[in-house]
């Protein structure tokens, strides 16, 4: 069997490189799990690999996109939610 990199593998290293970039800055203290960037990267990374994904599927990696796609767009709208509360608190 050989392996052919082709330009939806190349999306789906970016994706690599965010989620490990966003992993890192997490562990480091650098950003919040609850912020905006980690729920941001998140999804760009899911949006990402899941390119990738199309054009090479895996049934159980799709399923771990669509769940980590959704699950940052819930942390993203959870953001705007606090956000928008403490503005009418404060």
């Amino acid at each position: 069997m050989t392996y052919t990199y082709e330009f939806s593998d190349f999306i789906g290293n970016i994706g690599v490189v965010i989620l490990v970039g966003t992993f890192a800055l997490l562990q480091f203290g650098k950003i919040d799990a609850k912020g905006f960037w980690y729920s941001f990267n998140n999804m760009v990374v899911a949006i990402l690999l899941g390119i990738n994904l199309y054009f090479k599927p895996n049934l159980s990696s799709i399923i771990i996109e669509v769940f980590w796609f959704a699950l940052s767009i819930y942390g993203l709208v959870r953001y705007y939610k606090s956000r928008s509360q403490e503005h009418e608190e404060g």
